[in-house]
C-alpha cells in the first residue's frame, strides 16, 4: 500500500518536489541543531565563501538544495523509466564517453555528492551498461524500492564489499562503466588521508586502484539541478588528476579535482555530509 501511494505521489511535477524539499531542508536546518552545525561548520571551514554575506547566502541555498536532494528521490525512483529520462534537459560532455568507448576502454564514472547523483547513472544506462556500487539501507523495507529505482536500463548494482569490487573490475575489463562516489569516506585500509577544502579527509583509493589495474578512463559526472524544477543538466568532464602514483598522491589530486568542480556549483554540494570523520581503526592524520 505504501509503495502504491508513493507511486501516485511521484507523478506530481518535479517543481513540486523541489519546492517541498527546499522547505523541508530549511526546516531541518532550523530545528536539527547537530545537522545544522555540521553543515555550517563544513561550509565555513571550506573557505569557499567570499565574505560573510556570501557565506550566509550559500548556507541558505545549501540547506534548500539538500532538501531537494531528499525529495527528488521519489519521482526519480518511482516514475516510469522513460519519464525519468525526460527530466534530463541537456548533457554536456558525452563526447568524452564516446572517446573512451571508441578506444575500447572502460569508464570510471565518478559522481560526487554534488547535485542529483541519482539521475546520472540512469541517464548513462539508457545508452551504455554501468555497474554501480551501493550500500543497502538500514531500513530493510526501503531496499526493494531503492534497488527497483536504481537498477534500470543497463544498470547492474554491486554491494560495497570484495564481491562488489570484483564486479567493478569485470565490468571495466569488458570496456563498460562503473559508478563510484569519489568523496565518500573510505573504510579502514581502503583510503588515504588527504586535504579536502583545507582539512584532512580519509579519501577512497579505489578509483586509482581500478585505473591502475584496467586503464579505464576517469570521468567526473554530476547532475546539475536546474532552477524552478525544470529538470537536470548532466556534466561530464575528464578528471584533471594523475592516478598512477602512490595512494597519498592520487588521493590528493582526486580531492583537488573535486574541489575545483564543487567551487563552480557550491550551493549544490552536500555540505552536511560527515566527510571528515575518522573510520574505526584508522590512524589519525598527521597533526591530529
Amino acid at each position: 500500500m505504501t509503495h502504491f501511494f508513493l507511486r501516485l505521489l511521484a507523478r506530481l511535477p518535479l517543481r513540486f518536489w523541489h519546492a517541498v524539499g527546499a522547505l523541508g531542508g530549511r526546516l531541518a536546518y532550523r530545528f536539527n541543531a547537530r545537522y545544522a552545525k555540521r553543515l555550517a561548520d563544513n561550509l565555513r571551514q571550506s573557505g569557499i565563501a567570499a565574505d560573510t554575506a556570501d557565506y550566509q547566502r550559500l548556507l541558505r541555498q545549501s540547506a534548500a538544495e539538500i532538501g531537494k536532494g531528499g525529495a527528488e528521490i521519489i519521482p526519480i525512483w518511482l516514475r516510469p523509466y522513460d519519464q525519468v529520462l525526460k527530466l534530463v534537459k541537456e548533457c554536456r560532455g558525452w563526447e568524452h564517453v564516446e572517446a573512451a568507448v571508441s578506444q575500447g576502454k572502460g569508464v570510471l564514472a565518478m559522481t560526487p555528492h554534488l547535485g542529483c547523483f541519482e539521475i546520472v547513472s540512469l541517464y548513462y544506462a539508457a545508452r551504455l551498461p554501468m555497474t554501480v556500487l551501493y550500500r543497502p539501507p538500514r531500513q530493510t523495507w526501503l531496499e526493494g524500492i531503492m534497488r527497483a529505482g536504481r537498477a534500470r536500463g543497463q544498470v547492474t548494482l554491486a554491494t560495497t564489499d570484495v564481491k562488489g569490487v570484483r564486479a567493478l573490475l569485470t565490468a571495466l575489463k569488458k570496456g563498460e562503466a562503473t559508478g563510484i562516489l569519489p568523496d565518500q569516506v573510505a573504510s579502514k585500509g581502503e583510503g588515504a588521508w588527504a586535504p579536502f577544502f583545507g582539512r584532512q579527509a580519509y579519501t577512497p583509493t579505489l578509483v586509482s586502484r581500478l585505473h591502475q589495474s584496467t586503464g579505464a578512463v576517469p570521468l567526473l559526472m554530476f547532475g546539475e539541478r536546474l532552477p524552478r524544477g525544470q529538470g537536470y543538466r548532466i556534466h561530464i568532464t575528464p578528471l584533471a588528476a594523475d592516478l598512477t602514483g602512490s595512494k597519498e598522491a592520487t588521493a590528493l589530486q582526486l580531492n583537488q579535482a573535486l574541489e575545483a568542480l564543487i567551487r563552480q556549483y557550491p550551493a549544490q554540494y552536500l555540505w552536511s555530509y560527515n566527510r571528515y570523520k575518522r573510520p574505526g581503526g584508522v590512524t589519525p592524520p598527521p597533526g591530529e
